[in-house]
């Protein structure tokens, strides 16, 4: 019988092989001292599961579902995701600052229980904490200990935590305070400060701290020049590049290919094509010739700075160092040209690539597609649509709809219905940029049953026909003034169909108002005022009553609103006051201003004004007046009716006839009134003095009770 194993002891349950007890703060180590252990969080943070039937057709990214946040973590649970990759020491100390919120006696206290806190446990507790003062406090109290000095590592997690606080003008300081300390800083630390400020894109602290490296007497090498200057060339500071690279040449540093690359594409980017060309010869003569890859940077460089001329010029150099471009190059150059109207040069470049054999991007297709159809030449652009069918690749809606667009300019409408057929057979789902060209085309040629049939296409496709229509009709009143009763006419059949809403009935009112069709547009109100109660529709009404003298009826329209605690629009407002202060109801005009600014945010400057001007006039100055006056032209605000107007009410309220005839004739000497304008705004002055004067008359008859005793005398003058 073979001798058998000797039977294995239990462990014990002592410090090396038992489980300790599990509490709030730390989580459960399994295992022994010497063996593998296993962290166990108390509380596991639920993993958010992804469908398996996901379906990127359906997917919106605007969609609310889309736009939700993940969901925050409770302290708790960001102190375990942090706990579990720190040393126990390190965990203790985080806990306490969680603990205890802010540096003070407590937590002095807990440290006070730990034996010694070495660099690499401050630099440990660094890298996770997000406070700053609580970060400060800790650094200065660990470097206040007994014995004790910072080493670089402790002091490079100090400026990544003020950095990744936002402190970074106080990471700056760093430097400094290593010198203060008795350990000066090396290439590395400032290093670190300068890949902190490039990442956050800050040229101008890049260019600080390079200086600081100077007066600290620390030399960059290639690399962190390299660095410095890249930086400062994608912030647009160029001459601070050069400078860089100037001391670069004078510390007798030798430059490396991406050293060129990066001065080349700088001043592409400032469009100094010549002194582009100079480092590019330096390049040839002291390293070696640009490949393709470099070449493409600078011709993608210059397409973004819109320097075709400078594109080209590069592409000639490349043709000279017989450097062959591949497709990114040609893509590059050919997609710069067609957006910046050069589409005849982009062509012949597609033609050469064809002649090379070069596989032909579908982006490509598209930009030459678009440009031919901007430039006039859809027959090129129907043609260049065969190729890409022909080469095996499916025209994407973009590309569709840029030749609908085209065709139905040049009137060839029905290609253009053809074209949209061609989407809904190759389930394109075409959108409202598909068929509003077509739709406009129909309208233009008054074709109202192809609208029709047009419109009961949109609804058996899932179109919102109402909501589109609303945008077709805005598109038609947009820009052509000739287009505006064409419009009218459509919407006019359309209604006896049944597709309407309050938004096409606004849009029609305002684009009448803009060509003076005010009983037009009055009648569609009309048609609405009983169905409808929306605030944009009595703005317009406002308007249409104004302009043809209706001020009672424009009132009534403004009294409604009120009624429905609706606030009129802006344009409605002023054009009232205008017609208030026309038939001379000053008050009127003067409370209706009051109450715009009240209830509109962001009313019109004009009216801001005209409250200064009345509470100017308190001080009976026509010299100040005329300083409100002139300030006022000076933010370009017209002086009309209602600036008259507050100045005769300012006057008659607060100062005298004297110093209101005194501003109107400054305001004639200086051109801004006429003759005759100031002979009627005298009458209306006068006029309205006699109005205040009587009514103040009146209150005092009130006040003291005699009212009733003349009128018992058979005095008729008082109103009734």
């Amino acid at each position: 019988m073979p001798p058998q194993p000797p039977p294995t002891k239990p462990n014990k349950f002592y410090f090396f092989y038992g489980h300790r007890k599990p509490s709030q703060n730390r989580p459960t180590v399994q295992g022994g001292l010497f063996s593998n252990r296993q962290t166990l969080n108390p509380r596991k943070i639920p993993q958010i599961s992804q469908s398996a039937d996901f379906d990127f057709q359906k997917w919106d990214p605007d969609s609310p579902e889309s736009l939700t946040a993940p969901p925050t973590k409770t302290p708790s649970e960001q102190f375990f995701a942090v706990a579990e990759f720190l040393s126990p020491i390190a965990r203790y100390i985080v806990d306490s600052f969680r603990k205890h919120g802010q540096w003070g006696p407590p937590i002095v206290a807990d440290l006070h229980k730990l034996r010694r806190v070495t660099p690499k446990l401050v630099a440990e507790v660094l890298k996770v904490q997000t406070d700053p003062r609580l970060s400060s406090k800790f650094f200065h109290w660990a470097g206040k200990q007994k014995g004790y000095k910072h080493d670089f590592a402790s002091y490079n997690a100090f400026a990544y935590c003020l950095n990744r606080t936002n402190r970074f003008r106080a990471a700056d300081q760093v430097p400094e305070l290593m010198q203060m300390q008795g350990k000066p800083p090396s290439e590395k630390q400032f290093e670190i400060l300068i890949r902190m400020h490039a990442d956050a894109n800050r040229g101008l602290r890049v260019y600080y701290v390079y200086e600081k490296m100077k007066k600290f007497g620390v030399k960059p090498r290639v690399f962190l020049y390299n660095r410095i200057m890249d930086v400062l060339m994608k912030t647009n500071h160029m001459d601070l590049a050069l400078s860089v690279y100037q001391d670069f040449k004078e510390d007798g540093l030798v430059e490396e290919s991406i050293t060129f690359m990066i001065l080349i594409k700088g001043l592409c980017k400032a469009g100094q094509i010549d002194e582009m060309f100079e480092i590019l010869g330096k390049m040839r003569g002291h390293l070696c010739k640009p490949d393709v890859f470099a070449y493409t940077a600078m011709v993608r460089v210059l397409v973004s700075e819109g320097n075709l001329d400078g594109c080209l010029r590069v592409w000639e150099e490349m043709r000279k160092d017989k450097v062959e471009p591949d497709v990114m190059a040609y893509a590059t150059l050919i997609m710069g040209l067609c957006k910046g109207n050069r589409v005849e040069k982009g062509y012949e470049f597609f033609k050469e690539m064809k002649k090379k054999g070069r596989l032909i991007d579908r982006d490509i297709y598209g930009s030459l597609i678009n440009a031919f159809v901007a430039n006039g030449k859809v027959g090129s652009a129907c043609d260049l649509l065969k190729d890409l069918i022909t080469s095996g690749y499916r025209a994407d809606l973009a590309i569709y709809n840029s030749l609908i667009e085209g065709l139905c300019h040049f009137n060839r409408v029905d290609k253009a219905y053809k074209l949209f057929q061609v989407t809904l057979e190759e389930d394109l789902q075409p959108d409202f940029s598909t068929i509003n060209p077509i739709l406009v085309s129909f309208a233009e040629s008054k074709r109202m049953d192809d609208i029709l049939k047009m419109l009961e296409k949109m609804e058996n496709l899932g179109f919102s026909v109402v909501d589109d229509l609303s945008k077709f009709f805005s598109f038609m009143v947009e820009n052509e003034d000739n287009r505006i009763m064409i419009a009218l006419e459509v919407f006019e059949n359309l209604k006896l169909k049944g597709y309407h809403s309050a938004s096409i009935y606004n849009i029609l009112m305002g684009a009448l108002l803009k060509i003076g069709e005010v009983n037009k547009a009055l009648e569609l109100f009309n048609e609405l005022k009983d169905s409808d109660n929306s605030s944009s529709i009595y703005s317009n009404a406002i308007k249409c009553f104004v302009l043809i003298g209706d001020i009672q009826e424009a009132c009534l329209c403004y009294n409604k609103l009120q009624e429905m605690s609706l606030v009129p629009s802006i344009d409605a407002y002023s054009s009232l006051v205008k017609g208030l202060c026309k038939i001379g109801e000053i008050d009127a005009a003067m409370m209706l201003i009051r109450d715009c600014l009240a209830t509109v945010t962001g009313g019109p400057m004009e009216f801001k004004y005209i409250l200064a001007i009345i509470h100017v006039c308190k001080l009976n100055d026509a010299e100040k007046v005329m300083e409100v006056l002139s300030e006022m032209m000076e933010q370009g605000c017209n002086i009309d009716d209602i600036v008259y107007c507050a100045i005769i009410s300012g006057m008659c309220k607060n100062g005298t006839l004297e110093e209101a005839r005194k501003v109107f004739s400054n305001m004639r000497e200086k051109k801004i009134l006429t003759e005759a304008d100031l002979i009627v705004y005298d009458e209306i002055l006068i006029d309205h003095m006699k109005k205040k004067t009587a009514d103040l008359v009146l209150s005092g008859l009130k006040f003291f009770g005699l009212e009733s005793k003349l009128k018992s005398k058979g005095c008729r003058l008082l109103p009734s």
